[in-house]
């Protein structure tokens, strides 16, 4: 079987790696153009595009997927199918008809809840307990195609959005080889997504980065999950901006204002939220490296009564 693989990110990195470690032909590797990243803006080749390169596979890297020149080169390396994982761009439906067994994508959650780009952090902020990976058939809707194969997933309270995310890049991976094994056999489980059940995913908004104290501290806290590592949920001492990774909940209430820190412990500090308490263990002042609260508190001498913003 002779393949088209389609990603960009981390995520889609064990999936392709599953592809090379097995006896499949793959024509060629489409991912985003080298864009600058990091701290310092230094232009660098996606994870997908330098996995690739290491196995010496053809990489094609277009502005625009859906130019007729990008179509072109697709249709010259005559895929049976195209597998899509975490690519960052929408497939026309003219490369969608272009493989005799149809576009793949795996996608990190149990379709149809959580169609969009940020399935993961979503399901963290509702504070889920279970998510899981899906391949799909594509077509021109957003994640609304016909579901092959799926694996549930569960999420510790513990866990932040890398672990999960490196967890369901890992499972999707291996759920991409069966679902690759049912299609040579020629039985091919599709099963229609109910609409009626769907929920959406979208993109995270700087906006919702901030931390807003007057919210109950079960939901702060699976914000800061959610954003951890990046981009990082924050907020604000002393006119400086910090952000938060990882918390915990305290059973016990002050009759302070949201915000306000109410006590000092031996890992970290003590928040009120609009209800209920969370402990602050680790964080990263602007244009600093992540610490624990700990040494984070060495320097900034943190007193109970002052309000985070």
């Amino acid at each position: 079987m002779k393949l088209v693989f389609m990603g960009t990110s981390d995520f889609a990195v064990p999936s392709l790696a599953r592809l090379i470690e097995h006896p499949y032909s793959i024509a060629g590797v489409v991912t985003q153009p080298d864009r600058p990243r990091g701290r310092g803006k230094k232009v660098t080749y996606s994870p997908v595009k330098e996995l690739a390169l290491k196995h010496g596979l053809e990489v094609f890297q277009p502005n625009r997927i859906g130019d007729t020149d990008s179509i072109d080169v697709l249709r010259e390396w005559e895929p049976d199918v195209i597998v899509v994982v975490a690519y960052g761009q929408i497939l026309p439906l003219e490369i969608l008809d272009l493989p005799r067994l149809g576009c793949i994508n795996v996608h990190g959650s149990l379709l149809p809840h959580y169609r969009g780009a940020a399935p993961i952090q979503r399901a963290i902020m509702a504070g889920d307990k279970v998510t899981g990976v899906t391949t799909m058939f594509m077509n021109t809707g957003l994640d609304t195609g016909d579901i092959i194969l799926q694996t549930p997933i569960e999420i510790s309270t513990e866990m932040d959005f890398g672990q999960v995310h490196n967890l369901l890049a890992q499972a999707g991976a291996d759920l991409l080889l069966d679902t690759m094994a049912v299609l040579i056999s020629g039985s091919n489980p599709r099963r229609k997504q109910d609409d009626h059940r769907s929920s959406y995913a979208p993109r995270i908004t700087r906006e919702e980065e901030k931390i807003d104290w007057k919210q109950n501290a079960p939901t702060i806290r699976n914000k800061i999950r959610a954003l951890s590592p990046q981009p990082g949920a924050h907020t604000s001492l002393r006119d400086q901006r910090f952000k938060i990774f990882r918390s915990q909940l305290i059973d016990q209430d002050y009759s302070a204002q949201p915000g306000e820190i109410v006590d000092i412990t031996a890992d970290g500090f003590v928040v009120q939220t609009g209800q209920g308490t969370l402990e602050i263990l680790e964080v990263q002042k602007e244009g600093k490296k992540r610490i624990s609260s700990r040494e984070f508190m060495k320097g900034f001498n943190l007193e109970p009564g002052e309000v985070l913003s």
